[in-house]
């Protein structure tokens, strides 16, 4: 139970903090829901206004009770704030075709009202309520939808306009039924500032009391250890979104398979405090809501987060990403200027150093990873705790570790780790569906929290197909052209990402290593001059198309000294144009050429075994080299138009 008392502890912590002023955690026997109408009234319940909300407007904090927290279509009312299906006396009469609720509702904030707890506002919605017109009002004002009859209607096939209301619910089968429609109260009451029931604390805190008063179950909470405490029957879905039905917690099922015999109910296999569960939950929403990395619908769910409240850096982002501060060409000019990263490794100690000033090295820093098989259960697929020190050193040196020359497209450019999507991305391309992508993530969390090693089988499938998508860059591209050669760029710096951090025992710079000889890196080094020798060439001769280096790159990484030779004889036409064009060009990189093939052993150069993943380095570096090196692009003799 330890994800759950770090939850709450969480939630302790950060309730209240001013830092959250603007955001919030919800009080316990609330949830968030898209409310659709909203509907003022004065003191004594009469009717005043009311008016369809915009998308915007929806998200509202409404009290629940724990079966309304967790219900899917059961009679389980909220306490104020819900449909129209439970609040309207009326909806049978007006041709609501779903099933009422109201006696169950009327009774529920009855007893409230009634109880010690009762508040002033809930009683005004109360008497407005039992007057019994509350859909014939909303039909005066053209808020819900009618016939000539006054018969509510669900489909909407005449030429005007949609209504508001038709367009915010959700349709099924076709039809939209306004008894979904969710309605949220305005009280005016003379000298209370605050007449939205939403936001009124007061008015939250006597509902907590009330619920925290019907509580009969009385037992041994798990997680905080304390007895004879209120527990909790049900526990709140809603969790990685507001219309998410799957639950952590559930033990609900005595009459099917869940127990199997083990035991009589579910306080015998666990019991959690009411409380407890409550402030657990809503802390988990609101960490998911406000850093969790997932979409409004996402399965996956990963969050990382401190005790209390202090900003730390995602696991899941990438390098640029974390440098919020930094601008994007600052980072990216640092590569290959002499420095081999320095810049860059200045720049990430200086952000985990303001991070570990704020969080401290011993507060404790929680990474949780949910998910999910079927729409009714979560399951926690990833969980780690540890100290403040322990996270920042592990994130500072997954991203030091695994820093490269990153060239996701023509504007996005930095040095540093990808994000593990992105390595998913570049792993299966275009083979990559949801759920291969979030078992590749779940294998990455490992290297980026744990520090262990990148699993082998991603690091070669990254390198084979930074090897097969090669192309050129060449003037007059189409966009499907371009797609295709940032898509091999960005593949071939996480290729390389992934080969440098895998194998970070080597200590590979970023910068081209002119005194690195490994059969590998020189090969690499070979096809980057014989592509960029051929670049040339085919600049002066105003042809676009891709080189036979790029188009036999994959055949290179795979039988080098052999393909060598069809590439070394294909240079000569290329060769003979730059000798009477762009002569001091070709005397550079004929040189260069030679340099690099008398640092081969013999039998390493006409060894023709498959390359590495180091080839990458080399081919990227002494690439990238080429065309940063003022005296071989730059030419004041050719004039040469470079990158």
């Amino acid at each position: 139970m330890s994800w759950i008392d770090k939850l709450y502890q969480t939630y302790e912590r950060c309730n209240g903090a001013p830092q959250f002023e603007n955001e919030p955690l919800l009080p316990t026997s609330h949830l968030y829901q898209q409310a659709h109408i909203e509907i003022v009234i004065d003191s004594a319940g009469t009717y005043l206004s009311s008016r369809v909300l915009t998308k915007s407007e929806q998200k509202t904090s409404i009290p629940c009770t724990e079966d309304s927290a967790s219900r899917s279509s059961n009679d389980a009312p909220h306490a104020l704030c819900d449909k129209i299906q439970y609040c309207a006396l009326d909806y049978v009469a007006k041709g609501g075709k779903k099933k009422p609720y109201w006696q169950s509702y009327r009774q529920q904030l009855e007893q409230w009202c009634a109880s010690p707890y009762g508040h002033r506002k809930a009683k005004s919605v109360f008497a407005y309520l039992q007057k019994g017109n509350l859909l014939q009002d909303l039909i005066r004002e053209n808020v819900v939808v009618a016939d000539p009859d006054g018969q509510l209607v669900d489909t909407w096939i005449t030429d005007t306009p949609v209504p508001s209301l038709l367009k915010l619910l959700v349709a099924k089968q076709g039809h939209r039924d306004q008894g979904d429609a969710l309605i949220r109260w305005k009280v005016e009451i003379p000298g209370d500032p605050v007449s939205a029931v939403w936001e009124d604390e007061e008015l939250q805190t006597s509902w907590v009391k009330f619920c925290t008063s019907r509580e009969a179950r009385l037992g041994v909470c798990f997680v905080s250890g304390n007895q004879d405490v209120p527990l909790a029957s049900k526990h709140p879905r809603g969790i990685r979104w507001s219309g998410d039905g799957a639950k952590l917690i559930s033990s609900n099922d005595t009459s099917g398979y869940t127990f199997r015999g083990r035991f009589k109910n579910g306080d015998e296999a666990c019991g959690v405090g009411f409380e407890v569960t409550q402030k657990a939950h809503n802390a988990l929403r609101w960490l998911i809501e406000r850093q969790g990395d997932a979409g409004k619908t996402a399965e996956q769910v990963l969050v990382s987060w401190s005790f209390g409240g202090q900003a730390i850096p995602d696991p899941l982002k990438d390098t640029r990403q974390l440098f919020l501060d930094v601008p994007t060409e600052e980072i990216a000019e640092s590569a290959y200027q002499g420095d081999t990263g320095q810049q860059f490794a200045l720049r990430l100690n200086k952000l985990i150093a303001g991070y570990t000033a704020k969080l401290g090295s011993t507060e404790g820093v929680t990474i949780m990873g949910l998910d999910s098989a079927t729409p009714g259960r979560i399951a926690i697929s990833f969980y780690r705790e540890l100290t403040g020190s322990e996270f920042l050193t592990r994130v500072l040196t997954w991203h030091t570790d695994h820093a490269w020359q990153q060239n996701y497209s023509k504007e996005l450019r930095f040095v540093g780790a990808p994000a593990p999507k992105d390595i998913a991305q570049a792993t299966f391309g275009r083979r990559l569906d949801d759920k291969l992508a979030k078992f590749t993530v779940e294998r990455l969390l490992p290297g980026v929290v744990d520090g262990r090693p990148i699993p082998r089988d991603l690091v070669e499938s990254a390198t084979r197909r930074a090897s097969h998508l090669a192309v050129s860059k060449k003037k007059g591209m189409g966009r499907k052209e371009t797609e295709r050669y940032w898509e091999w760029e960005k593949c071939l710096g996480i290729a390389c990402s992934l080969y440098r951090g895998w194998r970070k025992k080597e200590n590979y710079q970023m910068s081209l290593e002119e005194g690195r000889i490994s059969r590998d890196y020189l090969f690499g080094r070979l096809l980057a001059i014989a592509d960029h020798l051929e670049q040339r060439a085919l600049y002066v001769a105003g042809e676009n198309r891709d080189t036979n280096a790029a188009r036999l790159m994959q055949r290179f990484a795979d039988r080098p000294c052999s393909t060598w030779r069809s590439i070394e004889l294909a240079l000569a036409p290329y060769e003979a144009r730059l000798r009477s064009k762009r002569r001091p060009v070709l005397v550079r990189l004929k040189a260069l050429l030679d340099e690099v093939m008398g640092k081969f052993q013999t039998s390493e150069f006409i060894n023709d075994g498959k390359l590495s993943g180091e080839f990458l380095l080399g081919f990227h570096c002494q690439r990238a080299a080429l065309w940063q090196n003022p005296e071989s692009v730059s030419e004041e003799a050719d004039g040469t138009v470079t990158e």
